[in-house]
């Protein structure tokens, strides 16, 4: 059997994903900051989600990235609306 062929497809996930701006996605809103923003972490990437009503920490909730450092894995989010509770 050919290694390769038997490797074909197979990655890693990375914990420090990277997003694109205007990219849109659930995630779970996983506390608030400093500042009493919610922020939600995916892996050891962290964004900020602005407009999140106070209620949406440990929701699911569907974002709209709109800045995104990749240097620092940090980024803003919009919020769009509440999907449902997380798992957790």
């Amino acid at each position: 059997m050919n290694l390769d062929a038997f490797l074909a497809g197979v990655g890693f996930r990375t914990n420090t994903p990277d997003f694109d701006p205007e990219s849109e996605f659930v995630v779970v809103v996983t506390g608030t900051d400093a500042e009493g923003r919610a922020v939600a972490r995916i892996g050891d990437s962290v964004l900020t989600v602005h407009d999140a009503p106070d209620e949406s920490v440990r929701k699911r909730v569907r974002v709209r990235v709109t800045d995104w450092d990749a240097a620092a894995h940090t980024g803003d989010a919009e919020f769009l609306v509440t999907v449902g509770d997380a798992a957790f």
